[in-house]
């Protein structure tokens, strides 16, 4: 029977993809369990939403976003005798297309809106967040010298922009108003 425990990381250490040892709070481990987060608030989202059409869109992520985690968790300087998913720019593209179809049936933008509208559209803004922090932190790594596909973080930029709309979509066919951001001179 397989054991979900191994205990080989209960002094703070883990293995990634290629054998080599880090530490927990390595950055590879971080970006990776940030994208992990990330899946799961999707989860919640296609559970909440409500609407077969989002939920297989939000599957289809799901699966491309375990393709990132799996890329993260790799040590680039180490051959991988495991053969592992990619990523295609065709991937990005798809969240583009996604984006023009909801854009088509929602009303112009006129100020910030404020996030909210339902559970779903709140919870689908707080993923748009993570997506944002894993981009962030990948490019963190980029920026140290740590390898990171180029196209890890333009698919993820490319999501974030897909969450946001998403968010729009969401409160829209649920007949939600969007709550437009008034500064206050």
């Amino acid at each position: 029977m397989f054991k979900i425990y191994t205990k080989t990381g209960d002094k703070g250490g883990t293995s990634l993809i290629g054998g080599v040892r880090v530490p927990k709070n390595h950055i590879r481990i971080e970006s990776y369990g940030t994208v992990d987060e990330l899946n799961s608030y999707l989860g919640m989202v296609g559970d909440m939403a409500g609407n077969a059409a989002i939920s297989a869109q939000l599957h289809e992520i799901q699966d491309r976003l375990f393709t990132i985690g799996s890329v993260l968790a790799t040590n680039p300087d180490k051959e991988v005798k495991m053969k592992l998913p990619d990523l295609h720019e065709a991937d990005a593209e798809w969240l583009e297309q996604r984006i023009d179809e909801m854009n088509e049936v929602l009303p112009e933008m006129r100020s910030f809106i404020l996030p909210g509208g339902n559970l779903a559209s709140s919870t689908c803004h707080v993923a748009r967040c993570v997506c944002r922090r894993a981009e962030r932190i990948c490019v963190g790594m980029q920026e140290t010298g740590e390898f990171i596909p180029p196209l890890v973080i333009m698919y993820l930029n490319r999501l974030s922009d897909y969450l946001f709309v998403l968010c729009r979509y969401i409160s829209h066919i649920n007949n939600a108003a969007e709550l437009p951001w008034r500064p206050r001179m």
